[in-house]
């Protein structure tokens, strides 16, 4: 076994067997292992702010989120604003913390007697030394990688996109749609000459509007195949901002993991058509429709606020489509149909849009199953 494959077993291994043993060992005091390292920083840096605690450890802003709100919710820490700053959330242990922490380094010194119980002093400071060493080399390689969600337009005010609050639009890009009718065709293919647009001037100009913008849309291209969304969205509820996010649906289990972590508050996702004919609409000639029906099931259940929308277009939808479509999503909060708009950026320029009448006729076709509105009318 090549050196590489040692490390990551044997890595896999400690860590696994770490935390069976801390679990059992912190059932008791309803935390896991998973908590343990936030609650000993935050009680031996009291008041250490949340972009602080990622830096120390490296870690992801989705797993902190969890994790804080775990530890919050049982009463071992509390979360309070910086008087000075309102972005930055500082981190305080309660009473609780402060009865079990001698258990808590009780139950870590014994972890780490019995993994290094063969071997003599010496050697458990040389193997300190080397595993920090390599952390180190995993921490700064990690620092170095630029994952980080691309903005690639952005709306600076807008009263139609977030549902009852003023709000700022984000563009991201790349879609795994080709859906004829999409307006944002430069979004879709990323052409070389489309400038992205940096993050500290997003967020500069959300910081100075803040008494003025109540939410932030993230839009696309789909917003979900951004592997370090969460990133982004944590980011902009420090700010102080609701977020609502446009999905086509495509990723149902980043879509919830996002929605459980308090992420997000508010998610628009675009059904693109009946399911039998959803192929022709999203422009492949083959798709598993699975994910799309797992994330309407996802909203169904209500964990957040949403709607369901429809662009509805003369050469892709029938008015049987749309009812069809809206059986399928009986039951569901609400449906939008929207009226389509031809630009210089659609994708097809051949395409055309049904009468306000056609629209408010499909409409009332849609209403028996599910509350649904005309949207977009000219």
């Amino acid at each position: 076994m090549e050196n590489g494959s040692k490390l990551l077993i044997n890595t896999s291994i400690l860590y696994r067997s770490m935390q069976k043993f801390y679990d059992k060992r912190l059932s008791e005091y309803d935390i896991g292992s998973g908590q343990l390292p936030f609650l000993l920083l935050i009680y031996e840096h009291e008041g250490i702010s949340m972009q602080e605690l990622a830096k120390m450890g490296a870690f992801d802003k989705g797993t902190i989120t969890r994790g804080l709100v775990k530890l919050e919710e049982q009463g071992y820490i509390r979360i309070e604003t910086n008087p000075k700053d309102k972005r930055i959330r500082q981190l305080y242990t309660c009473a609780k913390t402060k009865d079990i922490i001698s258990a808590a380094y009780m139950i870590r010194r014994e972890w780490w007697e019995q993994v290094t119980s063969e071997l003599k002093p010496e050697e458990i400071e040389q193997f300190e030394r080397i595993q920090e060493y390599i952390a180190e080399n995993a921490r700064t390689s990690h620092m170095e990688m630029d994952y980080h969600t691309r903005i690639f337009g952005m709306q600076k005010l807008t009263l139609l996109d977030y549902p009852g609050k003023l709000a700022c639009t984000l563009f991201t890009g790349g879609c795994n749609f080709r859906c004829p009718y999409c307006q944002n065709s430069d979004l879709v293919f990323l052409n070389e000459n489309l400038s992205e647009i940096d993050r500290d001037d997003i967020s500069d100009y959300l910081d100075r509007r803040k008494n003025v913008l109540e939410g932030v849309c993230i839009s696309g291209g789909e917003p979900l195949l951004q592997e370090n969304i969460a990133e982004l969205l944590f980011q902009l509820k420090e700010q102080g901002y609701a977020v609502k996010l446009d999905t086509n649906g495509s990723q149902p289990k980043r879509l919830a993991q996002l929605v459980e972590e308090g992420l997000v508050d508010y998610v628009a996702m675009d059904v693109k058509n009946a399911l039998a004919s959803y192929d022709k609409t999203i422009g492949l000639s083959t798709f598993d429709l699975e994910p799309i029906k797992q994330s309407v099931a996802f909203l169904k259940q209500g964990k957040v606020p949403y709607e369901f929308r429809t662009t509805v277009v003369k050469e892709l939808h029938t008015k049987k489509d749309v009812e069809t479509m809206a059986r399928w999503l009986e039951g569901g909060a609400v449906l939008y149909l929207q009226q389509f708009v031809s630009s210089e950026k659609t994708i097809s320029t051949n395409l055309h849009a049904y009468s306000e009448m056609v629209m408010h006729e499909m409409a009332e076709l849609a209403n028996r199953y599910l509350p649904t509105y005309v949207r977009g009318i000219e």
